[in-house]
């Protein structure tokens, strides 16, 4: 009976994709986890990094490169539209969807190709609204934004980082304009009782109630989750000496992706995505083995509202933090068929 179930359903069941499961070859400096991809994950695009799904899991919005323009691919015709061809600009770092369908975008007003990183840099990145009918060019916002901001699923909320704290505010539309109202601060870093860099990742469903966190450099790097009512602070990873970035989370809260070196706890340069149970066990599953191939890693996974799919991106070793070589679409469905069929398959008869 063994031998007639296919190596990688076995594999799936014990939580491995070895080396035979996907046809990895160590030797060979010149494969590629792209031409060995497992039936449940699909490449969508050639190019593009930090993918975000739409509301209705139709479409998937991605940068181009970083400081480029913004592009939606539709799933089910792999068309690609371009969002930010109408006007000129500087480049963007970030492309989010809002609740109502416009586009939370994060980019400098100017650009310099020969020092490029400080248009990345809190000082001059800033968070514009660019209208879901890309009839004119976006709105800035006026606050400034360290990486990446949270956008609620659920109402028309952000939360940003800047100065080394959080702020919260609310979009609201003042004769069509755009504009924030009730902003407020929730979280100092200097008020933590420890040393570490911040990003706000994700607001954890379905409440809202708690804003999931990168603590960079805290024990390697920690996924934390701060209670936006409360002001507490909680380490659900709780991996000193690990990388663990969180990435995505789940529609019912319970799980988030993560950007993780646990395999090999090499650094940054080797991530995988994991995925994290936010009960406080620190518990990890290894969804991407990507790291395993000389020279690749995969990053920067989001999950669909439905919680059937994730999107993330291939990046090199030795590219820059964000950089992305494609998007790439794991169905996570048939990825628990297939493992539920292997454990079967596993058991005596």
């Amino acid at each position: 009976m063994l031998r007639k179930v296919n190596r990688y359903i076995l594999y799936m069941m014990v939580g491995l994709l070895s080396a035979s499961c996907l046809g990895r070859n160590r030797d060979n400096e010149n494969r590629s986890p792209l031409d060995e991809l497992p039936a449940h994950i699909k490449h969508i695009t050639h190019f593009g990094q930090r993918a975000d799904f739409s509301h209705d899991g139709k479409c998937i919005l991605f940068v181009e490169k970083t400081f480029g323009d913004v592009y939606e691919v539709e799933l089910e015709t792999k068309t690609i539209r371009a969002m930010t061809h109408h006007y000129y600009h500087e480049g963007y770092t970030r492309a989010l969807y809002l609740i109502n369908g416009d586009i939370l975008l994060s980019g400098a007003r100017q650009f310099d190709a020969t020092n490029p990183m400080p248009s990345r840099s809190e000082k001059n990145a800033e968070l514009w609204i660019l209208k879901k009918d890309i009839s004119a060019a976006p709105v800035p916002l006026g606050e400034k934004c360290s990486e990446g901001p949270a956008v609620s699923r659920r109402h028309m909320r952000i939360v940003w980082t800047q100065g080394g704290a959080f702020y919260m505010a609310k979009i609201v539309y003042n004769n069509g304009k755009p504009e924030l109202a009730n902003k407020k601060k929730i979280l100092d870093k200097r008020d933590l009782s420890f040393e570490t860099g911040l990003e706000t990742q994700n607001l954890r469903p379905p409440d809202e109630k708690e804003l999931i966190f990168s603590a960079y450099g805290y024990q390697g790097t920690e996924v934390m989750g701060l209670d936006i009512e409360t002001g507490k602070v909680v380490n659900y990873s709780r991996a000193p000496n690990q990388y663990d970035e969180p990435e995505g989370i789940f529609p019912d809260g319970k799980h988030t992706l993560v950007e993780c070196d646990k395999h090999n706890t090499r650094g940054i340069q080797y991530n995988d995505i994991y995925k994290l149970s936010l009960d406080g066990s620190g518990q990890t599953q290894r969804l991407t083995f990507f790291a395993d191939y000389p020279g690749y890693k995969s990053t920067n996974p989001v999950v669909s509202d439905d919680g059937r799919y994730i999107a993330f991106q291939v990046a090199k070793r030795g590219d820059m933090a964000g950089v992305g070589r494609g998007i790439l679409m794991f169905d996570l469905k048939m990825y628990e068929r297939k493992k539920i069929q292997g454990e079967q398959a596993m058991k005596p008869h």
